[in-house]
């Protein structure tokens, strides 16, 4: 079956699931059949996800942003969007769908902009060889705040 056969007529969650750690991927597989929503990795490599009538696993091509614009061609508004990639977030905003951090975050349209400005600067000091180094350790809080913040939606 593929990503398009829907299983609910509900909201979906669409995963970037190239980045995303196993330990989310996990609170997302069992929320999934929870709640009966479905779930749907999308990412360049096979992803193994568990039997279910509720997740799938969608691979797409190699390349630069396949996988982003496969999630924001799919995804639609009320969809979940689970991603840390700042301009895949604020494409699905754009599309009226919400966007979700493994850290818990909430993007919304009135904090993207800034995430976008403090994200391009970041990348502008790599370019001139700073080393800024890479986001810190998923913590058991940021997977708490993950679980608090996929529940509220779900609610």
């Amino acid at each position: 079956m593929s990503a398009d056969d829907a299983t609910s007529s509900g909201p979906r969650i669409f995963v970037d699931a190239d980045a995303c750690p196993n330990v989310i991927k996990d609170i997302l597989f069992r929320a999934a059949g929870r709640a009966q929503v479905e779930v749907i990795l999308v990412a360049n490599q096979w992803i193994r996800v568990p039997a279910s009538r509720w997740i799938r696993s969608l691979q797409v091509t190699a390349g630069l942003d396949v996988a982003d614009s496969e999630i924001v061609q799919r995804c639609a508004a009320g969809d979940l969007v689970v991603t840390a990639d700042i301009p895949l977030a604020a494409r699905v905003l754009d599309k009226g769908a919400l966007a979700l951090n493994p850290r818990g975050e909430l993007y919304t349209t009135d904090t993207i902009a800034q995430r976008l400005s403090m994200r391009n600067f970041m990348d502008e000091l790599r370019g001139a060889g700073v080393a800024t180094g890479g986001p810190p350790t998923l913590h058991a809080r940021d997977r708490q705040a993950f679980a608090n913040a996929l529940d509220r939606w779900l609610a």
